[in-house]
């Protein structure tokens, strides 16, 4: 269900029952840093600067060996600070689970930054409905300072099931969440490098939790173009293998598991063609064999298929009409990136 209130317009579920509304709640803005100096000063102003003061801020430091440290000196006596080894992402957001205090646990990536009025939105939205545990608004990428897109335009958020909606695709972008309802599902899995946030969402939904969302874009997030192509595939490679043990640990109705299904396979598909691209790019010897693969994998639509079937007859000509077309494009193969750190 879609409700104008005031200024707000509000994507929500409807409740499961009579819900009255609630004041405000409080807010622990997490930010897991790693080697980030030369963004992290804008990511933290960007949440001190909130006209709904977050409850505190607090920013976990996943053993930078650069100047991350020193970039946040002018802001240690209005954060917490927590240095820590490098662990990766999701162990540090398990770190700064455990000293969070506000009701809400809302994240931040280091190179991001919210827009002034996010808190107050997602406060707004809690307030409507005190029985979301996940709260969420809409976001811009960003690439050297200029938009190439918004994450609704490709991954639409859903109120009608959220429980099959979030074994298609993470619809809840840089969410704030619950902290007691986080706690409750173990926050999040240290044992994966990448996609941590979907994960976590998908024991949340899950376990009972809804998710509402805020019509605004109210999130920067910022795509660095150097990693697009080596953490593209890894990325791929670890969705599948998190999307199968979801299937193997959860519970899950008949059109649910068709759903998570159907998601892997579409994964399998992005990553055969992901890596065929990247053979091509770097003239691999391998370059024909994997574009045949990619050819044979069940799902690749045919105009895909037959540019594969292509690159394996002439690998060294794909290759330079990828870079043609490339040089065409531009940015436009940014517009829609995976949005799990």
């Amino acid at each position: 269900m879609t409700a104008a209130t005031g200024r707000h317009i509000l994507r929500v579920p409807p409740p499961s029952g009579e819900v009255e509304p609630g004041p405000a709640p409080t807010f622990s803005v997490v930010i897991a840093a790693h080697d980030a100096a030369g963004t992290i000063g804008e990511a933290v102003e960007s949440a001190l600067v909130q006209t709904l003061a977050a409850l505190e801020v607090i920013v976990v430091d996943d053993g930078s060996t650069d100047q991350t440290a020193a970039a946040l000196e002018p802001y240690r006596e209005r954060i917490r600070y927590f240095r820590q080894e490098h662990r990766g992402v999701a162990a540090t957001m398990n770190a700064a689970l455990e000293l969070a205090q506000g009701e809400f646990f809302a994240v931040l990536g280091a190179d991001d930054a919210y827009l002034p009025e996010r808190l107050k939105a997602l406060g707004f939205l809690s307030a409507a409905r005190p029985d979301l545990d996940l709260l969420c608004t809409d976001l811009v990428y960003e690439v050297d300072g200029r938009s190439v897109g918004r994450f609704e335009e490709t991954c639409p958020f859903d109120v009608s099931d959220q429980r099959t909606a979030i074994l298609d695709r993470c619809f809840c972008a840089a969410p704030a969440m619950r902290r007691t309802a986080l706690i409750r599902v173990g926050g999040f899995d240290e044992s994966m490098r990448s996609g941590s946030d979907w994960e976590c969402a998908i024991r949340l939904i899950h376990s009972g939790a809804a998710a509402g969302f805020v019509e605004e874009t109210l999130y920067r997030y910022r795509i660095h173009r150097g990693s697009l192509t080596a953490d593209r595939l890894s990325t791929l490679r670890e969705r599948i293998e998190f999307l199968e043990r979801v299937g193997q640990t959860q519970v899950l109705a008949d059109h649910e598991r068709s759903a998570l299904v159907r998601s892997v396979a579409r994964y399998r598909t992005s990553l055969a063609l992901a890596e065929t691209e990247v053979a091509l790019r770097l003239r691999s010897p391998g370059a024909r064999r994997t574009a045949l693969a990619a050819a044979r994998t069940a799902g690749v639509p045919f105009p895909y298929r037959a540019a594969a079937l292509a690159a394996a007859l002439a690998p060294r000509a794909a290759a330079k009409a990828l870079e043609r077309w490339e040089a065409r494009r531009g940015d436009d193969r940014l517009r829609s990136p995976l949005p799990q750190r």
